[in-house]
Protein backbone atom coordinates (compact mmCIF):
# COMPACT_ATOMS: atom_id res chain seq x y z
CA UNK A 1 0.00 0.00 0.00
CA UNK A 2 1.11 3.32 -0.70
CA UNK A 3 1.86 5.59 2.47
CA UNK A 4 -0.44 8.57 2.85
CA UNK A 5 1.42 12.02 2.44
CA UNK A 6 0.97 14.33 4.75
CA UNK A 7 -1.48 17.16 4.09
CA UNK A 8 1.80 20.27 4.63
CA UNK A 9 3.29 18.35 1.71
CA UNK A 10 0.10 17.90 -0.64
CA UNK A 11 -0.24 19.77 -3.89
CA UNK A 12 -3.17 22.09 -4.43
CA UNK A 13 -4.76 19.62 -6.72
CA UNK A 14 -4.83 17.05 -4.23
CA UNK A 15 -6.27 18.74 -2.09
CA UNK A 16 -10.34 18.05 -0.81
CA UNK A 17 -12.38 21.10 -0.83
CA UNK A 18 -12.62 20.22 3.15
CA UNK A 19 -8.99 20.63 3.73
CA UNK A 20 -8.70 23.20 1.25
CA UNK A 21 -8.58 26.42 4.70
CA UNK A 22 -6.35 23.91 6.76
CA UNK A 23 -4.20 23.51 3.96
CA UNK A 24 -3.93 27.16 3.25
CA UNK A 25 -3.04 28.11 7.14
CA UNK A 26 -0.09 25.69 6.17
CA UNK A 27 1.53 27.87 3.44
CA UNK A 28 4.17 30.32 3.96
CA UNK A 29 3.18 33.38 3.44
CA UNK A 30 6.31 35.42 4.25
CA UNK A 31 8.07 37.04 1.21
CA UNK A 32 10.52 34.54 0.94
CA UNK A 33 7.58 31.36 0.76
CA UNK A 34 5.88 33.36 -2.26
CA UNK A 35 9.38 34.26 -3.85
CA UNK A 36 10.08 30.42 -3.78
CA UNK A 37 6.43 29.17 -4.68
CA UNK A 38 7.19 31.51 -7.84
CA UNK A 39 10.39 30.36 -8.32
CA UNK A 40 8.95 26.76 -8.48
CA UNK A 41 6.47 27.86 -10.65
CA UNK A 42 8.31 29.20 -13.04
CA UNK A 43 10.62 25.93 -13.05
CA UNK A 44 8.28 23.86 -13.40
CA UNK A 45 6.74 25.75 -16.37
CA UNK A 46 10.49 26.24 -17.94
CA UNK A 47 10.88 22.38 -17.72
CA UNK A 48 7.87 21.42 -19.04
CA UNK A 49 7.42 23.87 -21.80
CA UNK A 50 10.71 25.25 -22.60
CA UNK A 51 13.50 22.63 -21.82
CA UNK A 52 12.20 19.80 -23.58
CA UNK A 53 14.67 17.94 -26.00
CA UNK A 54 12.01 18.41 -29.15
CA UNK A 55 9.98 21.33 -28.48
CA UNK A 56 7.76 23.00 -30.43
CA UNK A 57 5.99 26.11 -30.41
CA UNK A 58 3.50 26.04 -27.11
CA UNK A 59 5.77 27.49 -24.26
CA UNK A 60 6.81 30.59 -26.33
CA UNK A 61 3.47 31.58 -27.78
CA UNK A 62 1.89 31.21 -24.23
CA UNK A 63 4.19 33.47 -22.92
CA UNK A 64 3.94 35.85 -26.29
CA UNK A 65 -0.20 35.18 -26.01
CA UNK A 66 0.22 36.25 -22.02
CA UNK A 67 2.06 39.64 -23.33
CA UNK A 68 -0.31 40.95 -25.61
CA UNK A 69 -2.80 40.34 -23.39
CA UNK A 70 -1.43 42.25 -20.85
CA UNK A 71 -0.19 45.10 -22.94
CA UNK A 72 -3.96 45.32 -24.39
CA UNK A 73 -5.21 45.44 -20.50
CA UNK A 74 -2.29 47.80 -19.37
CA UNK A 75 -3.54 50.20 -23.34
CA UNK A 76 -7.31 50.33 -22.70
CA UNK A 77 -7.35 50.26 -19.59
CA UNK A 78 -10.87 52.78 -19.27
CA UNK A 79 -13.13 49.78 -21.30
Amino acid sequence: LCAAVPLKDMKLMDVKLGQLSTWLAMRDFTPGGIAGAVRRGYDRYFNKYINVKKGGLGGVSMVLASYVVLSYIWSYSHI
